[in-house]
């Protein structure tokens, strides 16, 4: 348990207020959900308050970062500390710069400066993994999750090597007060273990039949820190899978919370998950071999803070998914799911996603959206990367928007899948694909980051839900 800790300052409770009314304001302007100006105000105003919103988490903070699968991840650990009885301090938007995180403290602190009930709180916060190197020390987090490190954003974050290297010079000075969760099956995020005092806990997957047939375009992590080549007895997805180096002989260590029996479908996974020896079964209500993973961290952070697995187990049956991330809604008769992909692996694991378990002639439907805002990333060569001809020769209906649709519709004919139309407004699109699907059956929406905000806003408002900021969950 974290110490307590002393009444904020004049100053930081005057940037506290500034921030706060910061975010109304942006909120009533219309300018978003308010999600970073808050902290950004704040901040600015106040520096040191990040350090200030880790220490009155009196059960300490859970930092979760990655390429893939940060915002589910954060999501279901949120949701079973809930389930424990344990009300979490978090970031549920996705905001994972500093600000972010500020603005969550923002957003809970009591008029004078405090978190109500912080001695029983626990920090759990998404950040961003090219900005975890300069927050880790600041934010002492009590477990740290490592989901998997692949090739995102190259005109922001470079290669993957640059990123694994922050981390590992980061978690050097990491003690053993810090518990470490990282997933076995990356070879980049299981050699951090290597070099740092601080207690690891892996994560896995050890069941043949989850195993890919053949791998895949997208595989980021070929050679080993010795500058071996890495060799694979079975890949899960990209360089996830069962490793060893063919030099050092460095391979993939013993997972202490493992899948086994996967069972994927459309709509979700049900899998038996060793934790140490004990046995439970997971309902996952979110489809992918992606989604799995994703659980599993969420189980191993929880239980590294004293979760029972039957609470785990309860939780993440009832959790939902995150917002953007597999959300439901049901628009004109029609349920329409939205799926956000802003990488080569994260789209492979979609479209796996879209067909695991179901029979080869069954329809399905796409609006597939593509924009190269700085948030997306600026570089939408990756398309390429992926294997979306994994679909090539199913019955479906593509429509494709965003600012690249044209781009996008390039891509599908190459892969063997003829867009139905190319509709760059975002609402027209909407319209268009909705047009060419039967009443009963579902859209799948696969896009990238500002164009899933954009459609989600025009989804939320056509199923009567409220927008992203106000479902999300404190």
């Amino acid at each position: 348990m974290v110490a307590a800790t002393a009444r904020p300052s004049v100053r930081e409770r005057a940037a506290l207020i500034l921030g706060r009314a910061a975010g109304t304001a942006a909120r009533q302007l219309g300018r978003g959900g308010g999600t970073a100006l808050p902290g950004l105000v704040a901040g600015v105003l106040a520096p040191r308050l990040l350090e200030r919103l880790a220490q009155q988490a009196g059960q300490g903070v859970v930092t979760v970062t990655g390429t893939n699968g940060k915002t589910t991840t954060t999501h279901l650990i949120a949701a079973i500390f809930r389930a424990h009885g344990v009300q979490p301090l978090t970031n549920p938007s996705g905001s994972n710069l500093e600000r972010g995180l500020v603005a969550a403290y923002v957003e809970d602190a009591e008029a004078d400066g405090r978190i109500a009930d912080a001695p029983s709180r626990v920090g759990v916060f998404e950040v961003d993994e090219a900005v975890l190197a300069r927050l880790f020390s600041r934010l002492s987090p009590r477990v740290a999750v490592f989901l998997n490190l692949f090739r995102d954003q190259l005109d922001r974050y470079g290669e993957v090597d640059s990123v694994g290297e922050g981390w590992g010079g980061m978690l050097a000075s990491a003690g053993p007060d810090c518990t470490l969760v990282l997933n076995a099956d990356d070879p980049s995020i299981a050699q951090l273990a290597a070099g740092t005092r601080a207690r690891v806990l892996m994560f896995g997957i050890d069941d043949p039949e989850a195993r890919l047939a053949e791998a895949e375009h997208a595989s980021d992590a070929r050679f080993c820190r010795c500058g071996g080549r890495f060799a694979y007895e079975a890949i899960y997805m990209g360089h996830v899978g069962i490793w060893r180096c063919s030099s050092c002989g460095d391979r993939r260590p013993r997972a202490f919370v493992s899948a086994r029996r996967v069972k994927l479908s459309p709509d979700g996974s049900r899998v038996e998950v060793d934790i140490d020896g004990a046995v439970v079964t997971l309902e996952i209500p979110m489809a992918g071999l992606y989604s799995v993973y994703n659980a599993l961290a969420a189980t191993a952070a929880s239980y590294a803070l004293g979760v029972p697995a039957t609470t785990i187990a309860r939780a993440l049956a009832e959790a939902g998914p995150a917002f953007g991330r597999q959300e439901r809604f049901e628009v004109e008769g029609r349920t329409v799911r939205v799926l956000l992909a802003k990488n080569p692996a994260g789209l492979n694991e979609l479209l796996r996603a879209l067909i695991a378990g179901s029979p080869e002639r069954e329809p399905i439907h796409l609006l597939a959206m593509l924009n190269d805002g700085v948030q997306d990333g600026q570089d939408v060569s990756w398309i390429y990367d992926a294997d979306i001809e994994v679909l090539a020769g199913r019955p479906m209906t593509v429509t494709c928007s965003g600012g690249r649709a044209d781009d996008f519709a390039l891509r599908w004919h190459l892969a063997g899948v003829d867009p139905a139309a190319v509709v760059p407004d975002t609402e027209a699109a909407l319209d268009d694909a909705l047009r060419r699907m039967p009443p009963g059956a579902r859209l799948d929406v696969v896009a990238t980051y500002t164009a899933m905000i954009d459609v989600r806003e025009a989804l939320a408002r056509r199923a009567g839900v409220g927008a992203y900021w106000e479902k999300a969950e404190r």
